[in-house]
């Protein structure tokens, strides 16, 4: 992920080439390269349990069904959270080449961390349907795919979507990431 950031953020994104001190770049990949780790995190987070029989042993443990929901979904929240943290020499980089709005920088990092939350929270809900981690992460990178497609002016402009399905491309479009991120 780390790579990925700097590989996006300082190559493809032409941080150097724009001569500004924001992160723009470094967010503007966030929802894509979530889509690979997001559905790596969250594919055992259940169907490891139900494959391996170990469901049955946290069950009986004094914790609800909630908590434990709860419970897994932070870890792995948490677990981003981190990875995301270490992005943090990015944010220092910035700084020592200009003099950014750290404000806005916060911001998108807070912006980021929802965001992985919301990937995250279909990832878990798709490993909890599955018993195989690699029909988890297939099937959550399919709905992370859909959801970073959403958002594009080519679906908004399409008329033979829009023509047969209304309501369902302004709804797609209304929450898309791009919109709301």
């Amino acid at each position: 992920f780390l790579v990925l950031v700097g590989v996006f953020t300082f190559y493809i994104g032409g941080f150097y080439e724009r001569g500004q001190a924001d992160l723009e770049p470094f967010f503007r990949f966030h929802p894509w390269l979530y889509m690979l780790l997001i559905p790596a995190i969250s594919m055992r987070l259940w169907s490891e349990e139900r494959k391996a029989g170990t469901l049955e042993l946290l069950m009986t443990l004094p914790v609800s069904l909630v908590e434990a929901v709860i419970g897994k979904y932070l870890a792995a929240w948490c677990f981003t959270a981190i990875a995301l943290a270490l992005t943090f020499p990015v944010w220092l980089t910035i700084n020592y080449l200009g003099d950014p709005d750290n404000t806005v920088i916060a911001a998108g990092y807070l912006g980021s961390l929802l965001l992985a939350g919301g990937c995250l929270a279909i990832g878990s809900c798709i490993s909890a349907l599955t018993k195989n981690q690699v029909v988890a992460f297939v099937i959550s990178f399919v709905i992370c795919f859909a959801f970073n497609l959403s958002g594009f002016p080519y679906l908004k402009k399409t008329k033979i979507f829009a023509i047969q399905y209304p309501i369902i491309q302004s709804g797609i479009v209304k929450y898309s990431y791009y919109q709301t991120f």
